[in-house]
């Protein structure tokens, strides 16, 4: 044994030696031989178990009382004639051959047990039914709810309709009957079975909308009942596709996408994604009751009724967002196959991402499915969280996002050592810039001042979420371009610059400005091409905003033919995000 070290018992080893010592023992092993043999003739027991046993147990008793016969094992058993005893507890009856039969049958009824076991007292039934439900995973009930009178007003609203059928163009009245906002409507008709017959009857819809309301207590739980598959409890990212397809056929904000119906699925599944990103918090891919509740998801569908701007609803919906989202994409997939490499995503900003992150974003760490790790390729999908990720690193799925991928380790904690790995690279693009890199210990303790953490060598995601400049943390080690932009600023301006701008996200900033370049170089382009000199400037304020819906379209006409044949079914969802 080495000098200073100390010895500590093992409990569990002297608990089995002494288990073995008892077992050893010849009259252990004799009650055991005993208690075997009663296990084996418990049915003859129970037969013979009548006055005839008590009487044979009688003369057994009264034969020797002083003894208790166990198989061969004769125990001599407690006297209880000291006269302290008598008198301290005294006997309800006298002691004679009927109670020592009813001690002998006692004694044998406890089997193999040396000690009784004490009998569970079971609480009173009053002290469980005081506790009130508090919890309601379908919403808390409603008092004052008449279902009655809704179905009234809905059937009077399929009476106005032929034959009381209503079709996926009248489910709008239908919808504002039901007391639902009327975006709600495709997910209605499809509920009901719509979509098999192309109809809703009365008596059908009626059977449908009573069960939900005598089933789902708020908007969330009716929203999740109408999307989901039978059976489940959740949503999934397909569930999402017949109520998209249906605001994009019927709202005014996106009429002009009638004319490239090929680019329905490209909106649908950004806007799928920006859902998930938003509202799934779990990174499950199932969207629960809960979820849903505690998001603003169902507020901006809501907001579709009343907004006939679609780029008004920035968090879901802005075909903005979509279009510099898109152009994003299609300018690193270079083949147009949908897919990305990591070669491709490197180009991303000018090469601005660090190889070694690029390396961890493809290792299925942030992405579903296992293309990534198996093809090397992340679909449109993926790359749609990869961007809002970059451009808005202070949002909370961004903060995990990140965190995911530098914690190589998959600890929960971001060590030293794998900071100094990604920072190792930094350092190299800028010995090729000819820029002197500050020391790994210098840079270690600006960022340790910067978080934080709450626990001494290592940050947690508990801390980043904490922090107020995290885009500052992750720039640092792995975005070459926007940590040079952070070094040329201190971090009281920083945080000056973050308390001027709160009227947007930094991914709606970054949107818009890159829609509006988008924008200008489409009418430059169509200018030039019409004949117009290279003077764009004074171009008149009214025309770019008509311009603007328009330059949308006419990049993705320009696209090449072989993309018209796309439809909703061109996406393997199960494949991509399993």
């Amino acid at each position: 044994m080495s000098p200073g070290k100390v010895l500590q018992p093992v409990l569990k080893m002297k608990v089995d030696e002494l288990f073995l010592c008892w077992l050893s023992q010849p009259a252990t092993q004799l009650m055991l031989k005993d208690c075997l043999r009663r296990i084996k003739d418990e049915e003859k027991t129970e037969i013979g178990s009548g006055d005839s046993g008590n009487s044979k147990n009688e003369r057994i008793t009264n034969k020797n009382p002083d003894q208790c016969v166990l198989g061969d094992t004769r125990l001599p058993l407690l006297s209880f004639n000291s006269p302290q005893l008598s008198t301290a507890l005294p006997l309800a009856t006298p002691a004679g051959p009927r109670n020592a039969s009813n001690v002998r049958a006692t004694r044998r009824s406890s089997g193999t047990t040396v000690v009784q076991t004490k009998k569970e007292e079971t609480l009173p039934p009053s002290l469980s039914q005081n506790i009130p439900t508090f919890y309601f995973p379908r919403g808390c009930p409603k008092e004052k709810v008449n279902i009655d009178a809704v179905i009234a007003k809905i059937e009077r609203t399929f009476s106005e309709f032929p034959n009381e059928r209503a079709t996926l163009e009248d489910m709008g009245k239908v919808a504002k009957a039901c007391e639902c906002p009327l975006y709600w409507k495709g997910p209605l008709f499809y509920c009901a079975g719509g979509e098999r017959t192309g109809y809703v009857s009365v008596h059908k819809f009626v059977a449908m909308w009573r069960k939900i309301l005598q089933t789902c207590y708020d908007d969330a739980a009716k929203f999740v009942h109408l999307l989901m598959n039978p059976g489940c409890n959740y949503l999934v990212q397909e569930d999402f596709i017949p109520f998209l397809q249906d605001v994009v056929n019927s709202h005014p904000g996106l009429s002009f996408l009638k004319e490239a119906s090929e680019f329905h699925s490209r909106y649908i599944t950004t806007v799928i994604q920006r859902i998930f990103y938003t509202v799934n918090r779990s990174w499950s891919g199932k969207i629960t009751c809960n979820e849903l509740r505690k998001s603003n998801f169902l507020q901006n569908v809501a907001l579709l009724e009343e907004e006939p701007d679609i780029n008004q609803l920035t968090e879901y919906f802005s075909y903005e967002h979509f279009y510099v989202i898109y152009c994003k994409f299609w300018e690193l997939d270079t083949d147009h196959d949908l897919y990305i490499d990591r070669n491709d995503l490197a180009r991303h900003n000018d090469h601005a991402i660090s190889n070694r992150m690029i390396e961890r974003i493809f290792s299925g760490a942030v992405t579903r499915g296992r293309k990534a790790q198996k093809y090397g390729k992340i679909s449109y999908a993926d790359f749609v969280w990869f961007l809002i990720s970059e451009e808005d690193k202070k949002t909370p799925t961004s903060i995990e996002y990140w965190f995911r991928c530098m914690d190589l380790d998959g600890d929960g904690a971001l060590s030293m050592y794998e900071l100094e790995y990604f920072y190792e690279e930094q350092c190299q693009k800028l010995d090729n810039m000819a820029i002197e890199p500050l020391p790994f210990e210098d840079c270690l303790c600006q960022m340790l001042d910067l978080v934080k953490p709450q626990y001494e060598g290592k940050i947690t995601l508990h801390d980043l979420k904490r922090c107020k400049l995290t885009n500052v943390f992750f720039d640092t080690f792995f975005n070459i371009e926007k940590y040079l932009d952070h070094e040329q600023k201190d971090q009281f301006s920083t945080l000056r610059d973050e308390g001027d701008s709160q009227e947007g996200s930094d991914w709606e900033r970054y949107a818009t400005e890159e829609y509006e370049n988008l924008v200008a170089e489409e009418t430059a382009s169509d200018l030039w091409d019409d004949g117009y000199e290279a003077e764009l400037n004074p171009v008149d304020h009214q025309k770019a905003n008509v311009l603007k819906y328009q330059m949308g379209k006419r990049r993705f006409f320009e696209m090449p033919s072989h993309l018209a044949g796309v439809d909703l079914e061109e996406y393997d969802y199960e494949e991509d995000f399993e």
